[in-house]
Protein backbone atom coordinates (compact mmCIF):
# COMPACT_ATOMS: atom_id res chain seq x y z
CA UNK A 1 0.00 0.00 0.00
CA UNK A 2 2.70 2.45 0.93
CA UNK A 3 4.69 3.38 -2.18
CA UNK A 4 7.87 3.96 -0.16
CA UNK A 5 8.72 0.27 -0.40
CA UNK A 6 8.27 -0.26 -4.12
CA UNK A 7 11.39 1.17 -5.73
CA UNK A 8 13.95 -1.56 -5.28
CA UNK A 9 11.64 -4.12 -3.80
CA UNK A 10 11.10 -6.23 -6.93
CA UNK A 11 14.67 -7.50 -6.91
CA UNK A 12 14.29 -8.51 -3.29
CA UNK A 13 10.99 -10.23 -4.10
CA UNK A 14 12.86 -12.41 -6.62
CA UNK A 15 15.44 -13.34 -4.00
CA UNK A 16 12.74 -14.21 -1.47
CA UNK A 17 10.87 -16.18 -4.15
CA UNK A 18 13.96 -18.28 -4.87
CA UNK A 19 14.43 -18.99 -1.20
CA UNK A 20 10.81 -19.92 -0.75
CA UNK A 21 10.79 -22.21 -3.77
CA UNK A 22 13.99 -23.92 -2.67
CA UNK A 23 12.95 -24.31 0.97
CA UNK A 24 9.30 -25.27 0.65
CA UNK A 25 8.61 -25.90 -3.03
CA UNK A 26 5.50 -23.83 -2.77
CA UNK A 27 5.82 -21.02 -5.29
CA UNK A 28 3.72 -22.24 -8.17
CA UNK A 29 3.92 -19.28 -10.56
CA UNK A 30 5.95 -16.11 -11.01
CA UNK A 31 4.55 -12.61 -10.62
CA UNK A 32 5.39 -9.63 -12.73
CA UNK A 33 6.03 -6.11 -11.49
CA UNK A 34 4.11 -3.03 -12.52
CA UNK A 35 5.95 0.28 -12.74
CA UNK A 36 7.39 0.98 -9.31
CA UNK A 37 6.23 3.94 -7.27
CA UNK A 38 6.61 4.99 -3.68
CA UNK A 39 4.85 7.01 -1.01
CA UNK A 40 3.40 10.41 -1.80
CA UNK A 41 5.65 13.38 -1.32
CA UNK A 42 3.96 16.80 -1.35
CA UNK A 43 6.88 18.34 -3.20
CA UNK A 44 7.01 18.33 -6.99
CA UNK A 45 4.68 19.15 -9.87
CA UNK A 46 0.91 19.20 -9.62
CA UNK A 47 -1.37 16.64 -11.15
CA UNK A 48 -3.51 17.65 -14.08
CA UNK A 49 -6.71 17.23 -12.11
CA UNK A 50 -8.30 15.13 -14.81
CA UNK A 51 -10.81 12.48 -13.76
CA UNK A 52 -9.60 8.89 -13.73
CA UNK A 53 -12.34 7.96 -16.17
CA UNK A 54 -10.93 10.48 -18.62
CA UNK A 55 -8.37 7.94 -19.74
CA UNK A 56 -8.81 6.13 -23.02
CA UNK A 57 -10.97 2.99 -22.83
CA UNK A 58 -8.98 -0.21 -22.79
CA UNK A 59 -9.89 -3.82 -23.23
CA UNK A 60 -10.44 -5.73 -19.99
CA UNK A 61 -7.70 -8.33 -19.52
CA UNK A 62 -8.60 -11.91 -20.26
CA UNK A 63 -9.45 -14.08 -17.29
CA UNK A 64 -7.81 -17.42 -16.54
CA UNK A 65 -9.99 -20.48 -16.71
CA UNK A 66 -11.55 -21.12 -13.32
CA UNK A 67 -14.67 -22.95 -12.19
CA UNK A 68 -17.71 -20.76 -12.80
CA UNK A 69 -19.03 -21.29 -9.29
CA UNK A 70 -16.06 -19.97 -7.36
CA UNK A 71 -13.12 -17.60 -7.71
CA UNK A 72 -9.61 -18.96 -7.18
CA UNK A 73 -8.85 -18.78 -3.48
CA UNK A 74 -5.07 -18.74 -3.26
CA UNK A 75 -3.43 -18.84 -6.72
CA UNK A 76 0.28 -18.13 -6.82
CA UNK A 77 2.04 -15.18 -8.34
CA UNK A 78 0.28 -13.54 -11.25
CA UNK A 79 -3.45 -13.00 -10.92
CA UNK A 80 -6.18 -10.93 -12.56
CA UNK A 81 -8.07 -8.58 -10.21
CA UNK A 82 -11.06 -8.80 -12.57
CA UNK A 83 -11.62 -12.35 -11.31
CA UNK A 84 -12.74 -10.75 -8.05
CA UNK A 85 -15.36 -8.46 -9.56
CA UNK A 86 -18.18 -10.08 -7.56
CA UNK A 87 -16.66 -9.45 -4.12
CA UNK A 88 -15.55 -5.99 -5.25
CA UNK A 89 -19.15 -5.10 -6.12
CA UNK A 90 -20.48 -6.68 -2.91
CA UNK A 91 -18.07 -5.02 -0.50
CA UNK A 92 -18.08 -1.67 -2.30
CA UNK A 93 -21.86 -1.62 -1.83
CA UNK A 94 -21.48 -2.67 1.82
CA UNK A 95 -19.01 0.15 2.52
CA UNK A 96 -20.68 2.73 0.28
CA UNK A 97 -17.71 3.28 -2.04
CA UNK A 98 -17.30 3.28 -5.81
CA UNK A 99 -16.67 -0.30 -7.07
CA UNK A 100 -14.69 1.05 -10.01
CA UNK A 101 -12.34 2.84 -7.63
CA UNK A 102 -11.96 -0.27 -5.47
CA UNK A 103 -11.16 -2.40 -8.52
CA UNK A 104 -8.67 0.22 -9.76
CA UNK A 105 -6.94 0.08 -6.37
CA UNK A 106 -6.59 -3.69 -6.74
CA UNK A 107 -5.03 -3.21 -10.16
CA UNK A 108 -2.67 -0.56 -8.78
CA UNK A 109 -1.65 -2.92 -5.98
CA UNK A 110 -1.12 -5.97 -8.21
CA UNK A 111 2.53 -5.09 -8.87
CA UNK A 112 3.90 -8.02 -6.85
CA UNK A 113 3.22 -11.77 -6.56
CA UNK A 114 0.43 -12.58 -4.14
CA UNK A 115 1.27 -16.10 -3.07
CA UNK A 116 0.41 -16.48 0.67
CA UNK A 117 3.63 -18.22 1.63
CA UNK A 118 5.75 -15.83 -0.41
CA UNK A 119 4.09 -12.87 1.32
CA UNK A 120 4.79 -14.42 4.71
CA UNK A 121 8.41 -15.13 3.79
CA UNK A 122 8.82 -11.49 2.78
CA UNK A 123 7.13 -10.28 5.96
CA UNK A 124 9.51 -12.33 8.10
CA UNK A 125 12.43 -10.38 6.64
CA UNK A 126 10.53 -7.07 6.59
CA UNK A 127 7.99 -6.97 9.46
CA UNK A 128 6.32 -3.75 8.29
CA UNK A 129 5.43 -5.24 4.89
CA UNK A 130 1.83 -5.18 3.69
CA UNK A 131 -0.42 -8.22 3.31
CA UNK A 132 -3.07 -9.38 0.85
CA UNK A 133 -4.05 -8.45 -2.68
CA UNK A 134 -4.89 -4.90 -1.55
CA UNK A 135 -1.47 -4.50 0.13
CA UNK A 136 -2.81 -3.38 3.50
CA UNK A 137 -0.54 -2.67 6.43
CA UNK A 138 -1.31 -3.98 9.90
CA UNK A 139 -2.04 -0.54 11.37
CA UNK A 140 -4.48 0.34 8.59
CA UNK A 141 -6.29 -2.97 8.98
CA UNK A 142 -6.50 -2.71 12.77
CA UNK A 143 -7.73 0.90 12.56
CA UNK A 144 -10.38 -0.04 10.01
CA UNK A 145 -11.93 -3.20 11.47
CA UNK A 146 -13.58 -2.03 14.76
CA UNK A 147 -17.35 -2.14 14.43
CA UNK A 148 -17.16 -3.67 10.97
CA UNK A 149 -18.40 -7.10 9.80
CA UNK A 150 -14.81 -8.39 9.93
CA UNK A 151 -14.04 -6.99 13.41
CA UNK A 152 -13.04 -10.44 14.71
CA UNK A 153 -10.60 -11.15 11.87
CA UNK A 154 -6.83 -10.73 11.99
CA UNK A 155 -4.43 -8.95 9.66
CA UNK A 156 -2.44 -12.19 9.35
CA UNK A 157 -5.41 -13.75 7.52
CA UNK A 158 -5.25 -11.36 4.57
CA UNK A 159 -2.89 -13.42 2.36
CA UNK A 160 -5.19 -16.46 2.60
CA UNK A 161 -8.55 -14.71 2.26
CA UNK A 162 -8.84 -12.43 -0.73
CA UNK A 163 -12.46 -11.59 0.03
CA UNK A 164 -11.35 -10.29 3.42
CA UNK A 165 -8.61 -8.22 1.77
CA UNK A 166 -11.18 -6.63 -0.56
CA UNK A 167 -13.67 -6.02 2.25
CA UNK A 168 -11.04 -4.33 4.42
CA UNK A 169 -9.86 -2.16 1.52
CA UNK A 170 -13.45 -1.08 0.81
CA UNK A 171 -14.01 0.03 4.40
CA UNK A 172 -10.64 1.75 4.52
CA UNK A 173 -11.67 3.80 1.49
CA UNK A 174 -14.95 4.55 3.28
CA UNK A 175 -13.04 5.87 6.30
CA UNK A 176 -10.74 7.98 4.13
CA UNK A 177 -13.75 9.49 2.37
CA UNK A 178 -15.15 10.51 5.75
CA UNK A 179 -12.03 12.60 6.41
CA UNK A 180 -12.12 14.60 3.19
CA UNK A 181 -13.33 18.20 3.37
CA UNK A 182 -16.60 18.94 1.60
CA UNK A 183 -14.84 21.27 -0.84
CA UNK A 184 -11.18 20.37 -1.39
CA UNK A 185 -8.94 23.13 -2.67
CA UNK A 186 -6.95 20.75 -4.85
CA UNK A 187 -7.37 20.26 -8.62
CA UNK A 188 -8.05 16.60 -7.86
CA UNK A 189 -11.36 14.79 -7.90
CA UNK A 190 -12.80 12.69 -5.10
CA UNK A 191 -11.56 9.35 -6.44
CA UNK A 192 -8.04 10.65 -7.05
CA UNK A 193 -7.79 11.95 -3.50
CA UNK A 194 -9.06 8.66 -2.07
CA UNK A 195 -6.55 6.71 -4.16
CA UNK A 196 -3.74 8.91 -2.86
CA UNK A 197 -5.05 8.43 0.66
CA UNK A 198 -5.00 4.68 0.21
CA UNK A 199 -1.49 4.80 -1.18
CA UNK A 200 0.14 7.47 0.99
CA UNK A 201 -2.04 7.76 4.08
CA UNK A 202 -4.71 10.13 5.31
CA UNK A 203 -2.25 12.85 6.27
CA UNK A 204 -0.89 13.22 2.75
CA UNK A 205 -4.40 12.94 1.31
CA UNK A 206 -5.56 15.88 3.44
CA UNK A 207 -2.47 17.88 2.47
CA UNK A 208 -3.26 17.32 -1.20
CA UNK A 209 -6.90 18.23 -0.55
CA UNK A 210 -5.70 21.57 0.86
CA UNK A 211 -3.85 22.23 -2.38
CA UNK A 212 -0.34 20.97 -1.61
CA UNK A 213 1.36 20.03 -4.86
CA UNK A 214 1.52 16.36 -5.76
CA UNK A 215 5.04 15.01 -6.05
CA UNK A 216 6.36 12.66 -8.71
CA UNK A 217 5.87 9.53 -6.62
CA UNK A 218 2.23 10.28 -5.91
CA UNK A 219 1.75 11.29 -9.55
CA UNK A 220 3.04 7.88 -10.61
CA UNK A 221 0.32 6.24 -8.53
CA UNK A 222 -2.30 8.52 -10.10
CA UNK A 223 -1.00 7.75 -13.58
CA UNK A 224 -1.45 4.05 -12.92
CA UNK A 225 -4.94 4.72 -11.55
CA UNK A 226 -5.82 6.50 -14.79
CA UNK A 227 -4.33 3.66 -16.83
CA UNK A 228 -6.37 1.10 -14.90
CA UNK A 229 -9.60 3.08 -14.76
CA UNK A 230 -11.33 1.95 -17.95
CA UNK A 231 -10.70 -1.77 -17.49
CA UNK A 232 -11.75 -1.49 -13.84
CA UNK A 233 -15.10 -0.08 -14.92
CA UNK A 234 -15.50 -2.87 -17.46
CA UNK A 235 -14.69 -5.49 -14.82
CA UNK A 236 -17.33 -4.35 -12.33
CA UNK A 237 -20.17 -3.82 -14.80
Amino acid sequence: MSEEQKGSRWGRWLVVGVLVAAGWGIVRGGGHPAPASSGASPAATTTTGSSPDGSAPSTAPSKPSTPASTAPSKPSGRYDPADYAAPVRRYAAEAGVDPQLLMAILYNESYKPHDPELERAWQRSKPDASFGIANMHRAAFDDTKPGRPFASRRWEELPDDRDLAIQAAAWHLHDLAGQLPARPAAPLNHDELLALGYNAGAGNMLAFARGVKVGSQAQSYLDRLHDNWAKSGTAVQ
